[in-house]
């Protein structure tokens, strides 16, 4: 507008004017009142025009319609509700599926170079946000979103900081935030305990490459022996491993019992066929491997967990709180679950103090 301003003023006052006809004069003074309109007019509309671009980038303006991308890191029970949960939390906020909301759902099948590849999509695609469920897709996610600004919400990720996704005290690295999935490990080995007396070594299987899997070996390694057991760990590095390392851990312990490890628990029903086969209990870490034939968890509702990381993401999308000005959060009351059709099959007898706190027992197994 400046320079605009300047070439209408030169037409307007002329060096000769002291030589003008009234005539002359009178056109004059009719061309003043019409640039002076357009020049009122102009002004009016860039105060429009500004105010609305501010309104923009403060991000107080909401959009009508979101895109956002679902990176799923492998295909199982606790992860699929993590899904299920995340879509309700955002329709609680007034952003649905169909109606104001377009969703890409990607599922890297527990590979990791996979896992990279569709983040770097949802970057291309310039999604307005992506949720990362599990720990490997976070840190994929964050990793291919962080130069872009696209924001990152993560759910089951076991340890934000181990992952690097958070310091210490929560806070966010960058544009990334969501929900923790952190096992409640002593409340697991007290269960396992009272349900077994007689038990003397639990057996952890963990994929090596997932941060989850470390940090929670680690808590176990600290309070086994709290609880008057040995702990047998068994590393591996991709779903081929599985088969060969359950015979060998099982060949070793009295039980064993589940992380939230995805390649481990995408392989869950080859574990339980060989544990089934020589009668040796296997425990899980939430309710969906409970259903499936573990015989019992002390663990959390991935469902709730995924409905608290839609609400999270909808704050982000409407643009009341960057991620990063989100610490992140967890669910920290578990809840007993238990097969009594397992616990039958074993021969095992299910404690009455556990059983009359249960938050849901089952009576069969599902395929």
């Amino acid at each position: 507008m400046p320079a605009a301003g300047r070439a209408v003023r030169s037409n307007i006052f002329s060096p000769n004017r002291n030589k003008k006809s009234i005539k002359e004069k009178g056109e004059r003074t009719m061309k003043k009142k019409l640039t002076a309109g357009l020049l009122v007019t102009a002004m009016t509309a860039v105060l429009v025009t500004g105010c609305g671009d501010s309104s923009k980038s403060s991000g107080s303006a909401e959009k009508e319609n979101y895109t956002i991308g679902i990176e799923q890191f492998a295909e199982h029970g606790s992860l699929d509700n993590c899904r299920e949960g995340f879509l309700q939390g955002l329709e609680d906020e007034g952003i649905k599926e169909g109606d104001n909301l377009t969703v890409e759902y990607k599922n890297a099948a527990a590979d990791m170079g996979t896992a990279g590849q569709i983040s770097d999509s949802f970057v291309s695609d310039k999604v307005d946000l992506i949720c990362a469920i599990a720990t490997p897709t976070a840190q994929s996610a964050y990793n291919a979103a962080m130069d872009s600004q696209i924001p990152v919400v993560y759910t089951a990720v076991t340890d934000p900081v181990a992952a690097e996704l958070a310091d210490e005290e929560g806070t966010p690295v960058g544009e990334v935030t969501g929900t923790s999935d952190k096992l409640p490990v002593e409340e697991q080995l007290k269960m396992i305990r009272e349900m077994l007396p007689d038990a003397k070594k639990i057996g952890i299987m963990y994929t090596t490459s997932e941060a989850n899997s470390v940090s929670a070996i680690a808590e176990y390694k600290e309070l086994v022996g709290k609880y008057d057991f040995e702990l047998v760990e068994k590393g591996i590095t991709a779903t081929a491993d599985v088969s060969l390392a359950a015979d060998d851990l099982l060949s070793q312990v009295d039980c064993i019992t589940n992380l939230t490890d995805n390649t481990v628990v995408a392989s869950l029903p080859t574990i339980l066929e060989k544990a089934n086969s020589k009668k040796i209990p296997v425990f899980g870490s939430e309710i969906e491997q409970v259903k499936i034939g573990c015989l019992a968890a002390e663990g959390i509702d991935y469902i709730a967990l995924g409905r608290q990381t839609g609400k999270m993401a909808a704050q982000v999308l409407k643009g009341e709180k960057k991620a990063s000005e989100m610490n992140f959060e967890l669910i920290t009351e578990p809840g007993f679950y238990v097969n009594t059709k397992v616990a039958e099959n074993l021969g095992i007898s299910v404690p009455e103090t556990l059983s009359a706190d249960a938050v849901e027992s089952f009576d069969e197994i599902t395929e």
